[in-house]
């Protein structure tokens, strides 16, 4: 019989940008594979269903923390593992792998991958609220976590060490995957559209994503008499408590410096019209999958000295890394870039080489393919 993978995710828009490439591959080598997800997002099911993978909706909201829907959540899953019985679930973003780490231990599944892609703010911000909340919290991350027979997928050595010293948990338990990968062959080495530069900012429109120093940089560069173009794209995430607000979003549309896009879905047409990516975050990245597709497409990128952000780029050879809330020095960078196509340019070209070595899809699939075939093979 055909080993089932049953793959959790938060929002199936999620899964499609990041995991879509890997089940795929997966249910190609024989696997019978699922996806149950908590919401939409900014898909549909039939992207999966054109690939005969099936779907199931499950009582997953990401910003909810109402303890009876959440305690609904964990008894779903428990029930869908139990009944359904997969060989492996693959747990995709915070409340999967902590619901889903818990679920899959009642049900005796024997199999757990948990992909911890960033920690999120319950990490980043130190704040009462978090200190508490990861109190509470303690116990049910050990459980998850503390699977017998688990790998736990981190993008960067910060994640590995939060989670070591938090809870203990054990070294080998963890595997290092540079990302989530891209596919190469959407991304042509761009050459460089003529004209005034475009200085790009795609991701979702959080506070801690460093929006407002990209706004505020924009307004310095604006003031300082520089050509430049700068182009805002993404939306709001209002389950998220960093999410800019819709009357922020308001006011943003009115300044004449920034143009708002809003959700991109082709982001390698949007590359290919842009010559600088920044993404100056200081949220809980794990590697910023818009940073990798930006070296992908020739690329130069501006980011912060910021876990996942700095392991996204070769400092001063691919890129350039700034403070973190620091307007005036992204401002800097910008001006240097646009005032050195020539650097520019070539700092582009070192970071499609660089995603040729690193970033490439088809080698973080085939590290997901080993990774399940290594922890199948110790139950057989």
């Amino acid at each position: 019989m055909k080993k089932k993978i049953f793959i959790l995710v938060n929002t199936l828009s999620f899964f499609v940008s990041h995991r879509l490439e890997v089940a795929i591959a997966a249910k190609n080598k024989g696997y019978d594979v699922k996806v149950c997800y908590g919401e939409l997002g900014n898909t549909n099911t039939s992207i999966l269903s054109k690939k005969n993978i099936t779907c199931l909706k499950v009582p997953l909201n990401r910003g909810g923390i109402n303890l009876l829907s959440e305690l609904w959540s964990l008894f779903f899953i428990w029930k869908i593992f139990y009944n359904q019985k997969p060989d492996i679930v693959h747990l995709i973003t915070l409340k999967s792998y902590l619901y889903g780490g818990i679920a899959a231990r009642l049900a005796k599944v024997p199999v757990v991958v948990s992909a911890v892609a960033g920690l999120g703010i319950l990490f980043n911000q130190k704040n009462l609220k978090n200190f508490f909340l990861k109190k509470f919290l303690y116990l049910f991350f050990y459980i998850a976590f503390n699977h017998p027979n688990q790998k736990v997928i981190i993008q960067n050595l910060e994640d590995k060490k939060l989670l070591v010293n938090w809870i203990g948990l054990s070294k080998k338990k963890f595997l290092l995957f540079p990302g989530s990968g891209v596919n190469l062959s959407a991304f042509k080495s761009f050459k460089e559209s003529k004209g005034i530069v475009n200085i790009c900012f795609a991701s979702r429109l959080l506070r801690d994503k460093g929006v407002y120093d990209f706004i505020s940089a924009a307004k310095i560069i604006h003031e300082r008499k520089i050509k430049a173009r700068f182009l805002l794209a993404g939306n709001i995430d209002l389950e998220n408590p960093t999410s800019l607000t819709k009357k922020e979003l308001k006011i943003i549309k009115k300044k004449k410096f920034i143009k708002f896009l809003g959700y991109e879905k082709d982001i390698p047409a949007l590359y290919s019209r842009s010559h600088i990516i920044c993404l100056p975050s200081y949220y809980g990245e794990g590697i910023p999958k818009t940073l990798i597709e930006a070296a992908a497409a020739s690329r130069v990128v501006v980011t912060t000295d910021h876990s996942g952000c700095r392991d996204s780029i070769i400092a001063n050879k691919t890129g350039l890394l700034i403070p973190i809330r620091n307007p005036e020095k992204l401002a800097n960078s910008f001006q240097w870039l646009i005032e050195h196509p020539r650097q520019r340019v070539l700092m582009g070209k070192a970071g499609r080489k660089l995603a040729e070595r690193k970033f490439d899809i088809h080698k973080i699939i085939q590290m997901h393919l080993e990774t399940y075939k290594l922890l199948l093979k110790k139950i057989s």
